[in-house]
């Protein structure tokens, strides 16, 4: 009877710590949640970058995650093709966020090759119109610049 019990409690326990474990989510990403999805973005957009994009603007494969999501554009001209859809086919180097920082400029000089680099800027989260503080990793992936940004 006693083995029973215990074992009813550490199912219980484990069971009543893992649904605190998964409601610690949360309602947004973090740093760590952006970084890793630029990681498992990169390889796709090396190996088919067009086949990337629809995955990123979909969403599919879990490459939208709350409030983050991929966003491309090429590293030559700045034209956007993935990312939020008011963004789309606009020259990144145009965006200014709410305060007047030309944050899109600082984007597209930030990125290189095989480094990650964080830029910071105010921006909308997904479906708001008031701007929030965000930090965006991005790098260069062959002729696109990728990044992936988290609201603090």
């Amino acid at each position: 009877m006693l083995r029973r019990l215990m074992i009813v409690a550490v199912v219980g326990s484990a069971l009543t710590l893992s649904c605190g474990a998964f409601a610690q989510q949360g309602q947004f990403g973090t740093a760590a949640e952006a970084k890793a999805l630029l990681e498992r973005a990169i390889p796709l957009v090396k190996a088919d970058k067009a086949a990337a994009f629809a995955k990123f603007l979909s969403g599919a494969d879990g490459f939208k995650d709350r409030d983050l999501y991929v966003f491309c554009f090429n590293s030559a001209d700045g034209h956007i093709n993935a990312a939020q859809p008011a963004q789309m086919g606009k020259d990144v180097r145009t965006l200014v966020d709410a305060r007047g920082d030309h944050f899109g400029e600082r984007v597209f000089n930030a990125a290189k090759e095989g480094t990650i680099t964080e830029v910071s800027y105010s921006f909308n989260r997904p479906g708001s119109d008031t701007p929030v503080e965000k930090v965006s990793y991005v790098t260069k992936v062959a002729d696109q610049t990728c990044g992936v940004g988290y609201y603090k």
